[in-house]
């Protein structure tokens, strides 16, 4: 009897056996707790891999998911992941567990990040964020949402983060009561200058605090008013009557903005993740 015709057999992958760049590239896809508890106990390449300082020049401890159900302890793996970059951390995000402990941790060891993203960290105070903003002197990026700070600790880290080009401080956006206060909206535009990216999501400020902005940041480029009801960007704002006379380059600064009655800020970093809201004055 003839053989069966069997398809050809695909040739066996050794995924050890890749080139090490190559294996390190797709590990740093992983987030730091998939990394410290899974990938670098698959072989002892992989874990060669896994402790090089290059592969924590980024820390991801965001979107954490059922890891609360489970018993880690993520600061602790944090600190682990923060001395493992060995100095040279550059990005750190970190979601709801973050701490005054670990802020100061992280400071005292990575004096050349550039970006820091804290994101509902609610056990971060002012003096705790006030003390290691004078450690980050080449900070550009930095994102403080939805956690208790207040105008003083702003003010220091403008004042102590001269570098700063993005900045985010975005609160749970609701349409009532529309209690109006520009104290932020000051702090932003008499301490940082040379922002570029504005996102304040859910801010209370008016259009006076959003005027103040726009003369004390005269490199911004985009601005995200979602959710800050009080704000008319229509007919209030001392735009002029041509493009030659907006100021501040507001003719060139990309607007988002929304008028549904409600909307909850789902965290993401990037503006294309909301749609064209875009306005042009």
């Amino acid at each position: 009897m003839d053989s069966l015709l069997l398809p050809p057999q695909e040739p066996y992958r050794n995924w050890v056996e890749l080139p090490r760049d190559i294996t390190a590239s797709i590990l740093l896809k992983l987030g730091a707790v998939e990394i410290l508890n899974t990938a670098q106990l698959v072989c002892s390449s992989w874990r060669s891999i896994c402790k090089d300082p290059s592969m924590w020049r980024s820390i991801d401890m965001r979107n954490l998911g059922d890891l609360w159900d489970m018993d880690y302890d993520l600061e602790k793996m944090c600190r682990h992941a923060v001395d493992r970059s060995s100095g040279g951390l550059v990005d750190i995000d970190i979601q709801y567990f973050g701490t005054d402990d670990l802020l100061q941790y992280i400071a005292d060891r990575s004096s050349h990040l550039k970006r820091l993203r804290l994101v509902s960290c609610y056990s971060i105070s002012d003096e705790g964020l006030s003390e290691v903003a004078t450690k980050f002197p080449l900070l550009e990026e930095l994102d403080i949402s939805y956690c208790s700070l207040s105008k003083q600790a702003l003010e220091v880290v403008g004042h102590c983060c001269p570098l700063l080009k993005s900045f985010k401080l975005n609160n749970h956006g609701f349409k009532h009561p529309r209690t109006e206060c520009n104290e932020e909206a000051l702090v932003i535009a008499e301490n940082m200058p040379h922002l570029c990216c504005l996102q304040i999501f859910g801010n209370k400020l008016t259009n006076e605090g959003l005027q103040a902005i726009l003369d004390g940041c005269p490199n911004l480029e985009s601005l995200d008013l979602r959710q800050c009801f009080n704000v008319n960007l229509e007919g209030h704002l001392d735009v002029g009557s041509s493009e030659e006379d907006y100021p501040s380059g507001l003719s060139e600064i990309d607007f988002l903005s929304d008028d549904d009655d409600y909307y909850e800020f789902s965290g993401g970093s990037d503006m294309s993740d909301y749609g064209d809201l875009v306005f042009d004055y």
